[in-house]
């Protein structure tokens, strides 16, 4: 059956390159908004669905890209794993394959690592319908160029992701949430003081003057760490972290008419000069701007301080929704994209009109 559903992929791949007819690969289309806007025909992967394998022993799962992550998080859940980068949802339809090509991480990523971290092996699907097999599935296979981990924020245009072998972990045996009030500049330096000492926070945000922090680990040492802390637990911490995770908190659901930016910049970088509402995420790596800022200047602001902006959610804003290149840079990514697409089928412009 599957053998059936990966031919007429192909052929359709096929077709759509020699008449450089583009497609626009789809998932369940929770992530539609995120990036350019997407063009051609809609090029749905939803019949490539299920787990291929899953070895808990071996903390790898390999998958199909049209997998639910649901489904997949269900599965690990059951044998008391997870999917370590805690990808966002968002309206629920999120898949294997669109986690890989987005390359979006939740909070736990603070501590974790990010998706590309979690990558072990993928198969890709070329422009020529060729199943091109990287990396491998066991934690030993990575050497060499890993193209695999390539694909983690590709945002498809590359190739069609066939399915992907991932890491997962063990869900910590003890969690707890703590609220503590303080302004930015205090939560931001109290951060990045913890951050050097053996304490296990594994999520944070700070908003309107409350800093909650996500304890994960041993019971001793989540007990060691609220005691040392202090705040106020918070009652309900796991609906907190997946409504911050999939966007349904209080910030994001008042700011999506509005257009919204994410900010990546060292931990250590000081409190912007921003005077509306702001989220800081791990650790203060990421910080959340609503609004319609001029992107030129929200982005100078960024590279000052040693980062990059992105326009997550476009709501008037006619800028680019990620960080223009440096020309160098440009030409090494049209090179690769021409190397696996090159009739240029394949998302084009979603992640920049260059390719």
């Amino acid at each position: 059956m599957m053998d059936q559903v990966l031919e007429q992929l192909s052929r359709t791949i096929r077709a759509a390159s020699l008449q450089r007819r583009p497609l626009r690969l789809r998932g369940g289309g929770s992530k539609d908004w995120y990036g350019e806007a997407g063009q051609g025909a809609v090029l749905d992967t939803t019949a490539l669905s299920g787990i291929v394998a899953y070895e808990p022993t071996e903390l790898v799962v390999t998958a199909w890209c049209g997998t639910p992550l649901a489904e997949l998080e269900r599965e690990l859940d059951a044998q008391g794993q997870m999917l370590a980068c805690e990808p966002p949802h968002f309206d629920g339809g999120a898949t294997v394959g669109g986690m890989l090509a987005s390359g979006l991480s939740g909070p736990r990523r603070q501590s974790a690592g990010a998706v590309r971290d979690f990558v072990l092996g993928a198969v890709l699907m070329n422009g020529a319908g060729e199943q091109l097999h990287f990396g491998g599935q066991v934690m030993k296979n990575v050497a060499g160029y890993d193209v695999s981990r390539l694909l983690a924020g590709s945002m498809g245009t590359l190739g069609l992701i066939v399915k992907a072998s991932l890491k997962v972990l063990p869900k910590p045996i003890a969690e707890c949430s703590l609220r503590l009030g303080m302004g930015q500049a205090a939560a931001l330096d109290q951060l990045n003081v913890w951050g050097g000492q053996a304490l296990p926070i594994s999520a944070s945000a700070w908003h309107d003057g409350e800093l909650t922090l996500r304890l994960s680990g041993a019971v001793a040492a989540v007990r060691a760490a609220r005691t040392l802390l202090g705040g106020e637990q918070v009652a309900d911490g796991a609906e907190f972290w997946r409504g911050l995770r999939d966007q349904r908190a209080p910030f994001f659901a008042a700011t999506k008419d509005r257009g919204l930016w994410r900010l990546s910049l060292p931990s250590r970088a000081a409190p912007l000069a921003w005077a509306g509402a702001q989220l800081i995420e791990w650790g203060g790596s990421q910080r959340w701007l609503p609004g319609d800022a001029c992107g030129t200047e929200l982005r100078e602001a960024a590279a000052r301080l040693g980062g990059h902006a992105t326009l997550f959610r476009r709501a008037t804003q006619t800028d680019p929704a990620f960080q223009p290149l440096a020309p160098a840079l440009t030409a090494l990514h049209a090179r690769l994209k021409r190397s696996f697409d090159a009739a240029g089928i394949f998302n084009p412009g979603r992640m920049s009109k260059e390719f």
